[in-house]
């Protein structure tokens, strides 16, 4: 190793320590409390609100965090080999390819796919630096997975989650209405950056504007992060509007922020993340593999009525149907979890609670609304 390659690693390391002390002080994480009427604890609420984001520690059954681990193993096997093929790595006809929007998404090792483009709307202002992958590192890595509900059923149960459900009904009401979903994968030494980017993109202007307008997004971590290969989050950048993200990493000289702390968490842990934070993630040049899996809510009022070019770039105005058509997942998700966890009470989601025949799992909603059940993402 080079001078400059033992300067840089040890820079890195110190930035990594550093934002893990930080991170450790903000007194953002712990169990997932509620009240004696069934309110989330408000200690919780009121750090959430100041930071940005809380992690919920061991939120999940270390037996659910199996069953998505072991079903994820599986739909990796049967994916694509790159992003030009259409057959696994046995020669069989890959998984995802009966729907209608892509289920895999690939990427040179190492790199930032997004940062510096026009994706989703121009949010990745500025790209971040790119290791080397190894001279034996494949052409292409899967980073994220999209549409998880139709390809795993131990996601859809997780989607359908009653702790985390009045979490959702807590932040944004009980009449919430989905956001989308998916699942980030970064593999060790290949896993890609994310460049800093809000995940707004509507509603800046809006006279209606509020810190939590644009929604938030659960992250469910199938396995222990590390500095090295975690999500990087700006406390309390969610109250500061639309930022200039090109110029403040320009004048930070550095893509590694010094206000940024790492997201630690726990295999189990979920966090909570405002959608208008300041975010990203480096890429994973570490030796832990991370696998995140998330969904987000948005409020009503936020979405009725907006017009966005999400998904797939189309032009879309969210009208009551569209909003009904996403929202059908919710009691579709709840139904499959009680099919599997029997003895859980199950989560009643107010807006639909006259249909929930209609949003039962079996094999006509299987192919009715399951399949594709993307396509009606709802995103700002």
């Amino acid at each position: 190793m080079t001078t400059e390659a033992v300067t840089a690693a040890a820079d890195i390391e110190t930035y990594c320590d550093e934002g893990t002390e930080r991170a450790l002080a903000l007194g953002n994480r712990g169990p997932l409390l509620f009240d004696q009427r069934g309110n989330v604890d408000e200690e919780i609420l009121r750090a959430y609100h100041e930071i940005g984001f809380y992690v919920f520690e061991q939120a999940v059954s270390t037996e659910e965090i199996s069953e998505i681990r072991a079903e994820l193993n599986n739909v990796l096997s049967r994916a694509p080999i790159d992003s030009k093929s259409t057959v696994d790595a046995n020669g069989n006809v890959a998984f995802g390819s009966e729907f209608k929007y892509r289920s895999f998404s690939f990427a040179k090792p190492l790199s930032d796919p997004y940062g510096g483009t026009d994706a989703a709307n121009g949010r990745y202002e500025a790209k971040m630096s790119e290791p080397a992958p190894a001279k034996d590192a494949p052409g292409e890595t899967i980073f994220f997975i999209s549409g998880m509900c139709q390809l795993m059923d131990s996601c859809l149960r997780h989607y359908g989650n009653p702790r985390l459900l009045k979490v959702a009904e807590t932040i944004n009401g009980p009449d919430f209405t989905p956001f989308t979903d998916g699942i980030w994968i970064k593999e060790p030494e290949l896993g890609t950056s994310v460049a800093w980017h809000q995940d707004g993109t509507t509603l800046w202007q809006s006279p209606d504007w509020h810190e939590d307008i644009h929604g938030f997004n659960f992250m469910t971590q199938l396995y222990d992060t590390t500095a090295e290969n975690a999500l990087w989050v700006v406390p309390g950048s969610h109250k500061l509007g639309k930022i200039d993200i090109r110029k403040r990493v320009t004048e930070a000289g550095t893509d590694r922020l010094s206000e940024a702390v790492p997201m630690l968490c726990k295999a189990g842990d979920v966090a909570i993340c405002n959608r208008q934070v300041l975010h990203g993630s480096f890429a994973n040049t570490s030796s832990q593999r991370r696998v995140t899996v998330v969904h987000g809510f948005h409020m009503r009022t936020s979405v009725l009525g907006a017009k966005t070019s999400f998904p797939a770039g189309n032009s879309v105005r969210y009208d009551e149907e569209r909003v009904r058509r996403s929202s059908r997942m919710i009691p579709l998700a709840i139904d499959a979890r009680h099919q599997h966890f029997a003895d859980e009470e199950p989560y009643v989601y107010q807006p639909l609670v006259d249909e929930i025949e209609q949003n039962r799992l079996n094999e006509e909603t299987r192919e009715t609304l399951l399949k594709n059940y993307n396509m009606y993402s709802l995103g700002l």
